[in-house]
């Protein structure tokens, strides 16, 4: 039996938090990772843990309403925002974990990240599309990493191993704090 269990959204959000686990020497030993296959989720995935189970978790800003909901339907008090689920060991992403990690590294470094995976073709070809045109580098690169099945898995490990500890975004940092 684990004696923690960690809810993330998606695979992506695993790999991430497995990786910056290591990179900051933190054993995920006792810790299960439960993917959510999204944040509607959340309270059918709790009502399947033991009772006493020690959960925590990671969550993208705009699904925070399943995770207050879910929560308290699944028994975990009152939860009506950020700093209630922060109480309980939740922590928001901006947007998305993929967005935590672009913004951390910054846009040169995560373009670093795709030439040296032999893709920058792939993206330069991407940045010229009239859609993407009008969006930032980091929306740019944001996109482009979510556009190939596995890729989002890929670049969340990859980013997450250019990171050095003082960088690690916050929602990845205060869990493993908490674990």
């Amino acid at each position: 039996m684990a004696e923690a269990v960690v809810l993330v959204e998606g695979e992506s959000d695993r790999v991430a938090l497995e990786t910056v686990a290591a990179l900051l020497g933190r054993d995920l030993v006792g810790v299960r990772i439960e993917v959510l296959g999204g944040a509607t989720n959340v309270g059918r995935v709790l009502g399947t843990l033991g009772e006493g189970t020690r959960v925590l978790g990671l969550y993208d800003e705009p699904e925070e309403r399943w995770f207050c909901n879910g929560l308290q339907r699944a028994g975990f008090g009152k939860v009506h925002d950020r700093r209630d689920l922060e109480m309980l060991g939740f922590f928001a992403c901006v947007r998305d974990l993929e967005d935590e990690l672009i913004r951390a590294l910054g846009a040169t470094r995560v373009r670093g990240v795709i030439e040296e995976q032999g893709e920058l073709a792939s993206l330069l070809t991407f940045q010229r599309q009239p859609a993407q045109r009008q969006r930032t580098p980091e929306q740019q690169l944001h996109r482009f990493i979510g556009t190939r099945s596995g890729r989002k898995a890929l670049y969340a490990r990859l980013l997450a191993e250019a990171l050095v500890p003082e960088h690690v975004p916050r929602p990845l940092a205060s869990l493993l704090s908490r674990l």
